[in-house]
């Protein structure tokens, strides 16, 4: 399992971990909720939820042309669909390449809780950004 921790601000901040290891291509995000993580209602804040989602789905990109996961992919589009609320607990977003060429993907996610339940499904275009020097 190849795991990236404390990698970006964002990540240290929400406290997320990259699962980029599992052999299948997808990558996935995964996040202990507390109450940090909640909105007004006590329930998963959809910002969160669409950072989860948006990071495990570049990664998903990242892993098509770079085992390690970290090549960087831009976002070009992100469309988030919020199907129950997220409750703590262990949450986990999934990409999935749905297609595309050499330098854009469309790339499918969806975050579930620990229970299975699916909080949201994702869709959205991803860029290869030039490697930096």
């Amino acid at each position: 399992m190849e795991l990236i921790r404390d990698e970006t601000g964002a990540q240290r901040l929400i406290g997320y971990v990259l699962d980029v290891g599992q052999g299948d291509g997808c990558a996935r995000c995964r996040l202990d909720t507390d109450e940090r993580h909640l909105n007004r209602q006590g329930i998963l804040h959809g910002g969160i939820a669409a950072t989860l989602l948006d990071n495990a789905m570049g990664a998903t990109g990242s892993l098509s042309v770079d085992p390690s996961g970290r090549h960087p992919f831009t976002t070009l589009a992100l469309t988030v669909n919020y199907l129950s609320p997220g409750r703590l607990g262990r949450i986990e977003a999934t990409g999935r390449i749905t297609g595309g060429g050499r330098t854009t993907l469309f790339i499918e996610g969806e975050l579930r809780h620990e229970d299975g339940a699916l909080i949201a499904t994702a869709t959205g275009v991803f860029r290869k950004s030039r490697q930096e020097p």
